[in-house]
């Protein structure tokens, strides 16, 4: 019985294993190894009980839990190291969500490039405000969007191609250069990949104009990009804001500038507190929250409609609804994107988010007329866009991925 354990620690069983396939024979009640090749038996190591036995490494110590024959348990010593080897590998241990150490210089550096382009660009566009007073604002609209399509190109490609996320598109196809209105449900910063992605695809990631808070005009280089770039800065006043809705709207009307006027509905990111106040909210207009969203705010959406009717070139509304997937958890855990600290430093993204984005386009001159139609058109795309993200949860449930979900 000695000799067939040091025989199981030696160290020269394991290369063996490595290089040769092993096949299990049973003989009289026993079971062995035999090796597949011809080669000859090699001989014993030599009897050295002097010398202290080398522990087995902790993944062979572990003995499986299987019922065996009273002969088996007699020679439990000759279980077969193959045996030991399978039931390890059917027992990974848990996936880190840790960054891998590697990978980390080389993304602060990639980072460090980014946010020096990020500040050249946002100096580019400073100057063109003084400029904009000896060129014509067509000139300074197109001068504006190349720079800044530079920069979320870069980004861009720092989380898909560089850090390996994923992004599945499901829904219409939209069509190339189509100027819309695109509103969307808001999880966190990430969801701006998920839009750019899109616009990527359409050849509009550079006429994309977002909705933004108003502080951010008087954030010196990054406010004086964002007012000479034609963003819609507002205050979520609608006294207030109607004025500077009327500047942004003053080009894409008169002068037929192409864009994608974006617009998280919500005007916030979906956290616990804040979907619990909508609930409330809910309760006491009744209205219906659905899941994992917070209530759109309509009154904005319907003025821009009402406002971009007269512009012949914006064609379409696209509704978005953005999904994500934690798979490092157990069970997953939906609606859980990346930080933005994760989407720019982590590696291998999409070996751990699932990220999607389901694209429903409508005609414009399909919408009602009203106001108070539209905003109840809103609604009802908050109810179904609930109803997608139910589907993409049940696919994941299910076992499934989220490319064959019907939807």
């Amino acid at each position: 019985m000695r000799h067939a354990k040091r025989h199981l620690q030696s160290s020269s069983i394991f290369p063996i294993l490595d290089r040769q396939p092993v096949t299990l024979i049973r003989s009289r009640g026993r079971r062995q190894h035999r090796h597949s090749s011809a080669a000859p038996r090699q001989k014993s190591p030599p009897d050295r009980r002097a010398e202290p036995l080398t522990p087995l490494p902790p993944q062979l110590q572990a003995r499986p839990a299987l019922p065996c024959s009273k002969a088996q348990a007699r020679d439990h010593h000759h279980r077969p190291v193959c045996d030991c080897l399978a039931m390890h590998r059917a027992a990974p241990a848990p996936r880190s969500t840790a960054m891998p150490l590697p990978h980390l210089p080389l993304a602060l550096a990639r980072l460090a490039l980014w946010l020096l382009h990020l500040l050249l660009a946002n100096t580019l566009l400073s100057l063109l405000l003084p400029l904009s007073l000896f060129l014509s604002p067509t000139t300074t609209y197109n001068a504006s969007s190349l720079i800044a399509s530079t920069v979320w190109a870069h980004i861009q490609h720092l989380f898909t191609s560089a850090n390996g996320a994923r992004i599945l598109v499901l829904g219409d196809a939209l069509p190339p250069g189509e100027s819309a209105i695109v509103v969307s449900n808001h999880v966190e910063w990430t969801d701006f990949y998920l839009v750019q992605a899109l616009a990527q695809r359409a050849g509009m990631l550079g006429r994309c104009r977002w909705f933004a808070k108003r502080e951010l005009r008087w954030v010196p280089f990054l406010g004086w990009g964002l007012w000479a770039m034609g963003m819609p800065l507002v205050s979520r006043r609608w006294a207030e804001d109607e004025r500077e809705m009327e500047r942004v709207f003053e080009g894409v009307v008169g002068e037929g500038w192409p864009m994608w006027l974006i617009s998280f509905s919500e005007s916030t990111r979906l956290t616990p507190s804040k979907r619990a106040l909508a609930a409330a909210h809910a309760r006491k207009t009744n209205k219906t929250l659905p899941p994992h969203l917070l209530l759109p705010r309509t009154k904005g959406f319907a003025a821009s409609v009402q406002h971009l009717r007269a512009a012949p070139h914006v064609r379409a509304i696209y509704d978005l609804t953005l999904a994500y997937a934690d798979t490092a958890q157990e069970p997953f855990a939906f609606q859980s994107p990346p930080t933005f600290a994760q989407s720019v430093l982590q590696g291998d993204i999409g070996r751990r988010w699932k990220m999607a984005v389901h694209v429903r386009r409508f005609v414009v001159e399909d919408l009602p007329g009203s106001e108070e139609g539209l905003r109840a058109w809103l609604e009802e795309r908050w109810v179904e866009k609930g109803e997608v993200l139910e589907g993409l949860k049940r696919g994941l449930e299910g076992g499934g991925g989220w490319e064959g979900v019907d939807l």
